[in-house]
């Protein structure tokens, strides 16, 4: 390998170019810009080619990630997107929110050098052409067909990446096809979680609608547990797969936390981005109002809710993390973009209590300050209390985004069904399948919270297993 990147001198890296900090921090419009046509072919162009692709490898639902780039190098863009498309139903959301860094670049060999191809600004350049085209000249864009005969019938409950996902390769195979959805609107956490200046709407509701014209059928307002549950499916499906999230906010378990004015990540951010609160009063949804927001917690959803407070109209936002920048969990990109943007950071913090007024709304939280100590179970140094050290911080907004766990409606209506000690679906870890036969699992139901390109690697795994037993290659 390291002779293969060698033997050719390679150009810096195309940067991707984004809208100005001080102008985006104000409007829910996307940041990054994209590629342009002779962008892209000049980043395609630094791909080695490589015999043994290792980015592949780093991928979960394994893209054919050299032979689309060198379509790109070539101007075949219409034929990179079809290569694209064996493997992965979601290319325009997966260019824009995987950690690339962490997987199909961090392998890509290129990496040793600072380097690495941008594969995921490559994917979506490829992906929003053909959108585009799709959009200007339905008719050129015929749906993906596939030559495989499987015959049947699959229900899939959740409508996020992993169920997408599934539903996408059961149908190109031939299958029938019904996704349920318990909100209104289809995409799971990529609409409701995720805010449109990272993914747009538009974009996902195009890839959305690839499915249908597939033949996905979608049925939405049917809560999984409720409404739809495995059992009934079960009487007129042939396989039932399982992608419902893990969609239970983890709260802090401090004093206050009941005042008016503490939101779990997920509830502000469902208001904001399924509810469009950033577009109130032309939709219904009231945001609610904060000049002085804390968000708790460092990952990507953490930088998503900061992000959008600071676009709500927040004179001050803090992230409170108890360990060091070093240590957070978000992608570095999402973190340079807070920054950039006005986002404070209280890191080797941690909250003591929430304190409100006679009227119980939020004012402030005291928070305790902390030093690293030696390494815990993951290995990191552990945060412990600096004895004296305590400050409050004025806030009349809270957003708490320390991760989820599983929601226990569908589980608690289906007691056939295996769980961890975790309390999540056990599934086998090659196929998917659950305790009940021919019922399969995945995303983060079965995992825990994790990222979207893992959700639908466990989606096509899944799919994969259930298309070979209807039939299907």
């Amino acid at each position: 390998m390291a002779t293969e990147a060698s033997a050719k001198k390679v150009a810096p890296r195309v940067e991707m170019p984004c809208q100005p900090p001080a102008e985006r921090r104000h409007n829910f419009k996307e940041v990054a810009l994209g590629y342009n046509g002779d962008m892209a072919a000049t980043e395609a162009s630094r791909c080695l080619q490589c015999k043994r692709p290792t980015c592949v490898r780093g991928c979960p639902v394994e893209v054919p990630i050299r032979d689309f780039i060198r379509e790109v190098a070539a101007g075949n863009v219409e034929r990179a997107y079809e290569i694209i498309r064996t493997a992965n139903s979601l290319p325009a959301v997966c260019g824009r929110v995987c950690p690339q860094e962490n997987q199909c670049e961090g392998k890509c060999i290129l990496k040793a050098k600072g380097e690495a191809i941008a594969i995921g600004r490559l994917e979506r350049f490829v992906a929003d052409t053909h959108l585009a085209a799709c959009a200007a000249a339905p008719d050129s864009c015929p749906s993906e067909t596939s030559e495989t005969q499987a015959k049947g019938r699959v229900a899939c409950i959740g409508s996020g990446p992993a169920s997408l996902t599934c539903a996408g390769i059961c149908a190109a195979a031939g299958l029938e096809v019904d996704v349920y959805e318990a909100l209104h609107e289809s995409g799971g956490v990529l609409v409701y979680g995720i805010p449109a200046f990272r993914l747009p709407k538009d974009v996902v509701a195009a890839e959305i609608a690839g499915l249908r014209e597939l033949g996905v059928r979608f049925h939405l307002n049917h809560v999984g547990g409720r409404t739809v549950d495995v059992a009934d499916l079960r009487k007129d499906h042939d396989a039932v797969f399982i992608g419902v999230g893990a969609g239970l906010p983890i709260f802090l378990g401090v004093p206050g936390e009941n005042l008016v004015g503490v939101f779990s990540a997920n509830e502000y951010l469902t208001r904001i981005n399924l509810g469009r609160g950033y577009d109130f009063p032309e939709h219904d949804t009231p945001p609610f109002p904060g000049r002085h927001v804390t968000v708790f917690g460092a990952g990507n959803v953490a930088m998503d809710a900061a992000r959008t407070a600071l676009r709500m109209g927040a004179e001050s936002v803090h992230i409170v993390y108890r360990r060091t920048r070093a240590e957070m969990p978000a992608r570095a990109e999402e973190i340079e973009h807070a920054a950039e943007e006005g986002v404070e950071f209280a890191l080797l913090s941690a909250p003591l209590r929430f304190n409100g007024d006679e009227q119980l709304r939020l004012t402030s939280v005291t928070l305790q300050k902390m030093e690293l100590g030696e390494p815990d179970a993951s290995g990191r140094r552990r945060p412990v209390p600096v004895e004296g050290a305590v400050e409050d911080l004025e806030t009349d907004l809270a957003i708490v985004a320390l991760g989820t766990r599983s929601n226990p409606i569908l589980l608690d209506a289906t007691p056939d069904l295996a769980r961890t000690e975790r309390g999540y679906i056990e599934a086998d870890p090659e196929t998917g399948e659950t305790s009940i036969p021919n019922v399969f699992a995945g995303g983060d139901i079965v995992t825990g919270a994790a990222t979207v390109i893992l959700a639908m690697g466990a989606g096509r795994k899944a799919a994969q297993e259930i298309v070979r037993r209807l039939g299907g290659k």
